[in-house]
């Protein structure tokens, strides 16, 4: 009977580690396809359905919004531009759904070495099998607001920046 529960335990750390997989395979895919200036392949990652939230707070409603948007966007203020994307955390609710918190930010020459923008990911798992972003949210930080929001009250600083 022990060997069921290991073999049950493997099987499910596989399929965990299959999924972390494929939900990160998902997000290096976005960065090639922003990479190409691909709106087409860009916006094939995301759902029907998805929304789409950008940092100055644009909101896009299903895939083909965000397809058309990133058209316009790759020829002409994102032209050039590269994307840095930064996984902070991967988790699980159930069977085919992901939240994946990240940072992330635009460039164009050298990465910069901190990202500037906070960044959630929604991910289900769709009846072909495939991952794809049903959400997405961009804040752009203000590190100067954070300090002085740290500095004036330090309960609200995050246990990982302690």
């Amino acid at each position: 009977m022990e060997s069921n529960a290991n073999t049950s335990n493997i099987n499910a750390t596989t399929a965990v580690n299959e999924d972390v997989a494929a939900v990160q395979a998902v997000l290096t895919q976005l960065v090639g396809a922003w990479e190409r200036h691909d709106a087409e392949a860009y916006g094939a990652l995301f759902t029907e359905d998805a929304t789409y939230i950008t940092y100055v707070g644009t909101f896009y409603q299903g895939r083909r919004d965000i397809v058309e948007s990133h058209h316009t966007l790759f020829a002409g203020f994102l032209k050039g531009t590269r994307l840095a994307d930064e996984t902070l955390g991967i988790r699980f609710y159930g069977t085919g759904l992901a939240v994946v918190n990240g940072r992330g930010d635009t460039y164009k020459g050298k990465r910069p070495e901190k990202l500037a923008k906070v960044q959630t990911y929604t991910l289900v798992l769709e009846g072909d099998g495939q991952w794809r972003i049903a959400a997405f949210q961009n804040t752009q930080r203000r590190p100067v607001m954070e300090k002085v929001s740290f500095l004036l009250s330090p309960g609200t600083i995050p246990a990982a920046e302690r």
